[in-house]
């Protein structure tokens, strides 16, 4: 993203990601990305994750995914990104489908804003009468963390990854 931006870019978003092959210790793990369709101030990124098998050179997909980044100048500077120029016909395609996946993304924040509203109103809970159903207070699962250098990219910010390998770790203690 900042190699396409000249500027520093923050991460706005991660489309969901799924796992579909599990990567193990000696594969080699290979992660290739692209900026699929520049906008205003902001750009989609393409991520493809692999994994090959030494012995048997076999390459499977682990994940793929798309992140939103938004061009951040030091200032009150702005910037308007330059378009992606495309190669290929699968740059054509990506750059098609990514203005569709941008129009799913935020119509996805107007609905879930909506929801959260309606939950919100009054007498809207639900009374679980199952005998065997575990109270969330017995799933509540607290963690603080310190961010260390090591955490946080060459701007001083912790990465994405990392918020989202601690959501993770505590998620799966809560499950």
């Amino acid at each position: 993203a900042e190699k396409h931006a000249g500027v520093s870019c923050v991460t706005a978003s991660m489309d969901d990601i799924q796992f579909e092959e599990a990567a193990r210790v000696g594969q080699i793990i290979a992660i290739k990305t692209k900026v699929n369709r520049a906008f205003k101030t902001s750009m989609e990124v393409g991520i493809k994750v692999t994994v090959q098998d030494v012995l048997t050179n076999a390459e499977k997909i682990v994940s793929v995914a798309y992140a939103t980044y938004v061009a951040k100048p030091v200032g009150a500077r702005t910037v308007e990104l330059k378009p992606v120029e495309l190669l290929s016909a699968e740059d054509h395609l990506e750059h098609s489908l990514a203005i569709e996946r941008r129009r799913i993304r935020l119509g996805y924040v107007q609905v879930f804003q909506k929801l959260m509203q309606e939950s919100n109103k009054e007498g809207d809970f639900y009374a679980c009468e199952e005998k065997d159903a575990v109270s969330t207070e017995h799933t509540h699962v607290q963690s603080t963390e310190l961010v260390l250098p090591p955490h946080a990219n060459h701007h001083g910010n912790t990465f994405g990854g990392q918020i989202m390998a601690w959501m993770e770790t505590v998620a799966s203690i809560s499950a």
